[in-house]
């Protein structure tokens, strides 16, 4: 209430209005859910990578797991979440980008064995109730990543 927020400061009202469940948070009357997306520019040609495959994996206890394997859009993204709600529990993902044979499909000539073939991401998932961003950004001879928004 009001005179809890008086007397403790905003940062303890606003942490006292978050409720969490499963894969969710309430925060001040909104509710999040979490999700799990990606985004791939490409580097050299100034633009998403549209139609570079990628493939999600979770680790569990026998191994690698897939869980999904698809085509990004024209945008260079998935066309929705690669996971949210339910699906997306706290663990370790793997991201698979084909790099190599999305530059090969745009002409880009590369050696054999190339350079990048296909880039792994290793990642954890703490808090299922956020949402994490995983973009790349690669060439046949680099790539970067960053926990984006």
């Amino acid at each position: 209430d009001a005179s809890k927020c008086a007397t403790h400061g905003l940062l303890l009202c606003v942490h006292e209005s978050v409720n969490t469940s499963e894969n969710s948070s309430t925060l001040l009357g909104v509710t999040l859910m979490g999700k799990l997306t990606t985004h791939v520019l490409d580097t050299v040609h100034g633009g998403p990578a549209a139609g570079m495959a990628v493939s999600l994996y979770r680790l569990e206890p026998e191994g690698w797991g897939l869980l999904k394997a698809l085509v990004l859009n024209d945008d260079g993204r998935a066309d929705g979440p690669l996971l949210e709600g339910a699906a997306l529990v706290a663990g370790r993902y793997r991201l698979v980008f084909s790099v190599a044979a999305y530059f090969r499909q745009r002409g880009v000539l590369l050696p054999e064995p190339p350079f990048l073939d296909e880039v792994p991401l290793d990642f954890g998932l703490a808090d299922p109730a956020l949402h994490y961003h995983v973009p790349l950004l690669a060439s046949p001879w680099a790539y970067s990543t960053y926990r984006g928004s």
